[in-house]
């Protein structure tokens, strides 16, 4: 198969759901060679609600940057799928991505039960990092922790960012479930690192370190002078997680001085980048990423507003983005994503009335590049926000890149 060929059949992979459980995973890695050949390689694992991907860019950075070779696996992508898979801050190249693709179809054409979209490409990343002789390796779970295929993996040092409510009728619609599965990407002999959490979710992580036996370290905060390539007061507590997780797997060639200049240098599209000087593009898509959005926001332009831009898929709660949303926005125009999950504007519309918007314009729009041009040519600053979708259409078209509509 070609590029384009086998991402075909990746996505239609996708109409085999998501399955929890690491049967599938654990029997791909073996026969792509992945559980020999990983040995000796060292693993970072995050998991979390929001953060997870800072978190990880931060730390492939500071690891990059000491002369380690680095692969760092993440999800969804924005623009290209290319951009799950990096090795020393380089995406797969297309050919390979073609290569192991076809390889692992030819593996599981027979099994009885197929593996998921994200089952395969996390085989497929890990077979590139092997073959790409990757010293140190990140891993970013795609949705939980416990049943998560990530977690088919032992792990060197695990990290946990925030957690709330997300992801609910996989995860559980309380804190207390959702720390549940975000604890199970703990385990023995491997030390934990810990983000400022909300109290239940510090005491199922907590309990389960004990059962464990292992260290549960607290995030330390970085020295006040130190400046970060990522927007937002939350960034300064992911860039402390990624400073212990790194420090837990290399020791000779990180300095203090090396890890400042990384943390400077760390840029991860689609958290709160700026295009120009009047429009900013973020992914925030549930309540607590959109109240830390708002943050960044007073802080990076005081007393002003934003025209915003929205896009969002089903099952997340909308009502509560916009209504963490609500204090910084003076107009909002809707506009669906493509993707098959996509909420339509009626109710997105619905779920803006439902958040207290009533007095705040409102308007509609079926092409997110004429929408945003037509913001730009007004005064002040547009924001795009509500799903990554819609941000990776943003970014496809600004900064001149191929977007792959196939994303769903």
């Amino acid at each position: 198969m070609n590029y384009q060929d086998s991402l075909d059949w990746l996505y239609s992979t996708q109409t085999f759901g998501i399955k929890l459980g690491l049967e599938n995973i654990s029997r791909l890695l073996d026969e792509l060679g992945v559980t020999a050949d990983r040995k000796g390689r060292k693993i970072i694992h995050v998991a979390g609600t929001n953060g997870k991907g800072s978190v990880c860019a931060f730390s492939e950075r500071i690891l990059r940057d000491a002369g380690l070779r680095s692969g760092l696996f993440t999800s969804p992508h924005l623009m290209t799928y290319r951009e799950r898979v990096r090795v020393s801050g380089e995406l797969i190249p297309a050919e390979a991505v073609a290569e192991l693709l076809t390889r692992i179809r030819g593996l599981v054409i027979d099994w009885e039960h197929h593996p998921t979209f994200f089952e395969i490409s996390l085989g497929l990343a890990m077979r590139w990092f092997c073959d790409q002789d990757c010293e140190a390796i990140v891993l970013e779970t795609g949705m939980g922790g416990r049943l998560d295929a990530t977690n088919a993996l032992l792990s060197d040092v695990c990290v946990i960012t925030s957690i709330s409510l997300d992801h609910e009728q996989w995860l559980g619609d309380t804190i207390r479930q959702v720390a549940t599965e975000k604890a199970g990407i703990l385990k023995r002999n491997v030390p934990v690192i810990i983000a400022e959490l909300h109290p239940e979710a510090r005491e199922v992580i907590g309990r389960r370190t004990l059962t464990l036996g292992i260290p549960c370290i607290e995030v330390h905060p970085l020295p006040p002078e130190w400046d970060l390539g990522l927007q937002g007061p939350h960034q300064r507590e992911n860039a402390a997680l990624a400073v212990e997780a790194v420090c837990r797997i290399e020791g000779d060639r990180l300095t203090r001085d090396g890890i400042r200049q990384s943390l400077a240098a760390t840029s991860w599209p689609g958290r709160f980048q700026c295009i120009g000087d009047g429009l900013i593009l973020d992914g925030a898509h549930n309540p607590d990423a959109a109240e830390r959005l708002r943050q960044t926001w007073e802080a990076a332009f005081p007393g002003e507003k934003a025209r915003l831009i929205f896009g969002a898929v089903k099952t997340k709660d909308v009502a509560g983005i916009f209504r963490a949303l609500l204090p910084v926005i003076d107009s909002v125009t809707f506009v669906p994503v493509k993707s098959e999950r996509r909420l339509s504007v009626a109710e997105m519309r619905a779920a803006f009335l439902e958040s207290g918007g009533a007095g705040i314009p409102t308007d509609e729009s079926s092409d997110l590049i004429a929408a945003v041009e037509a913001s730009r040519r007004r005064d002040g600053k547009t924001l795009v926000a509500g799903s990554l979708f819609l941000v990776g259409e943003a970014l496809g078209h600004f900064l001149g890149e191929r977007f792959e509509v196939s994303l769903q």
